[in-house]
């Protein structure tokens, strides 16, 4: 476990991807634990635990591995939040962001699952739980998930082909995706109601 932990969040690619390779046919699955792991630890960034599949399994299979550990992961927080209540989401992620995050789905519902999934910077985690816990319809909320997580994989998956792109295509992603969320927060608020 330390030396998973170290690997990690080392930030060295090619250290995290010759790690996970030494897994074999292990490796896709400790991928998707790693994913749910995660999500109690805030520690390791989804994109980047999608990058090392992506890059220790090739674009296709690493984008499938990558889909298939986030819709996992995913899925158990969206039960956790379900299941524990307000006040167990509130002790995992926070009562400021608890809050937060409870009035942004409330208000966005499918759209604010999809914006935070193709963020590379929005909390995935603390989605899942207060989607959970706000009761949207679990089929609903896969569909969002699927929907924001796909073009995102896609896009990885063609950017970890090249280190240089792949910096400057996630600073462009995110300042994107916060355009388009800023956008439609804007729509939203002063022209829809009008």
């Amino acid at each position: 476990m330390k030396e998973a932990w170290d690997v990690l969040t080392s930030g060295d690619e090619q250290r995290i991807t010759t790690w996970v390779e030494q897994f074999g046919f292990w490796g896709p699955f400790f991928i998707v634990a790693a994913m749910v792991a995660q999500m109690f630890l805030l520690v390791i960034n989804v994109v980047a635990l999608m990058l090392v599949a992506i890059i220790a399994y090739g674009s296709f299979w690493g984008s499938i591995i990558a889909i298939t550990a986030v819709v996992v992961a995913s899925s158990l927080g969206y039960w956790i939040g379900h299941r524990i209540g307000e006040a167990g989401v509130t002790k995992l992620i926070g009562q400021k962001s608890e809050k937060k995050i409870v009035g942004f789905v409330d208000k966005y519902g499918v759209w604010a699952v999809m914006i935070a999934r193709i963020s590379p910077f929005l909390s995935n985690d603390a989605v899942s739980f207060v989607a959970g816990l706000a009761r949207m319809g679990y089929l609903k909320f896969l569909a969002a998930t699927l929907a924001g997580i796909i073009p995102l994989t896609v896009l990885l998956a063609w950017l970890g082909e090249n280190n240089q792109r792949l910096k400057t295509g996630l600073i462009w992603v995110s300042a994107v995706s916060l355009v388009v969320f800023i956008g439609y927060i804007i729509y939203d608020k002063y022209i829809r109601k009008k």
